[in-house]
């Protein structure tokens, strides 16, 4: 499947990839240290949505008003187009279509005995949790940003996580996708406007 979503996705990707070195001089892919199964750490893709250098200059976690994010940056984050090279993770069994989404190590060193549960499975480009806090960037737009998200979304997520573990099964993870389509699709597709025009 990921070889397939591979093939189907290379002209979006090369399309945002030219938008990217466009708009901001540079590569247009991003690599980062994440934690897999077992706690193993692996070099997760994106295309890169900030400017060269973001990761020196600020926080690990990125708020909805973030100066770092460029504009292609903010159009691919919104609707998750930037997260399609991790499909090369998951052809390298990395990741998987569906699971507990890769954290960064220094958060993962927070974790309890009980949350680090969710390193018994495999990391994956989606999750229920995934699907509940598709507006994150939005929801930490102000205020403190990585406290916000370490003592509010961060434990929040964690706990549907576990409740993934528990329960996994392919009939889950279509659910899942199908989720996750739904919300892109809303993130691509303009809103719909409400009568508003007055009579008189």
């Amino acid at each position: 499947m990921a070889g397939i979503g591979l093939v189907l996705s290379s002209p979006v990707v090369a399309v945002a990839a030219l938008a990217i070195w466009i708009e901001s001089r540079g590569p247009a892919f991003y690599a980062s240290t994440r934690i897999g199964r077992d706690g193993r750490p692996f070099r997760m893709y994106k295309l890169r949505t900030m400017v060269v250098g973001a990761d020196r200059m600020g926080l690990a976690v990125t708020g909805g008003d973030d100066r770092r994010i460029t504009r292609v940056g903010r159009l691919l984050r919104r609707t998750k187009l930037d997260e399609l090279p991790q499909l090369f993770n998951v052809l390298w069994g990395e990741m998987s279509l569906v699971g507990p989404r890769p954290e960064h190590p220094d958060f993962v060193r927070l974790y309890d005995d009980r949350q680090r549960r969710v390193l018994t499975v495999r990391p994956g480009m989606t999750s229920a949790a995934s699907v509940r806090f598709h507006d994150e960037e939005e929801q930490l737009r102000r205020g403190e940003v990585e406290a916000d998200y370490v003592k509010r979304v961060m434990p929040a997520k964690l706990e549907i996580d576990l409740r993934y573990v528990e329960s996994a099964g392919i009939g889950e993870d279509l659910q899942i996708l199908g989720q996750t389509v739904l919300v892109v699709l809303r993130k691509l597709l303009p809103p719909a406007r409400g009568r508003s025009a007055k009579r008189g």
